[in-house]
This record gives C-alpha cells, sequence and structure tokens, in this order.
C-alpha cells in the first residue's frame, strides 16, 4: 500500500476541495405574479409558466 510520506498541510488539503463547494440556487422573479421561483419552473403561487397555468391553484 501506498503511504504518504509527509504530512499535508490544511492549505494543501482545502485547496484541493475548492471545486467541492455549494453554489446558492438560481431564482428568478416570476413575470405574472413576482414571487421568486427555480429558472424552467413552474411558480408555486400562481402556477404560471411560459405564460399558461399549469398548475390549478383552489382559492380558498
Amino acid at each position: 500500500m501506498a503511504l504518504p510520506k509527509h504530512k499535508v498541510s490544511k492549505s494543501k488539503r482545502d485547496m484541493r476541495r475548492t471545486h467541492k463547494k455549494i453554489d446558492a440556487a438560481n431564482v428568478m422573479a416570476c413575470p405574472k405574479c413576482g414571487e421568486y421561483k427555480l429558472p424552467h419552473n413552474a411558480c408555486p403561487e400562481c402556477g404560471d409558466y411560459k405564460g399558461r397555468i399549469v398548475i390549478e391553484k383552489n382559492e380558498e
């Protein structure tokens, strides 16, 4: 088995892990109601997607 000859410093270890970070979700405002939603998804508030209603909302 191969073993490391010297201790890897915290700096070198963290430099190797720089691509493993989590990015914030990309959100946009719904053009119809203004609520924030994920792009290319129907708006959870009004049910609108690309100018048409795809999710029927009950008005209670």
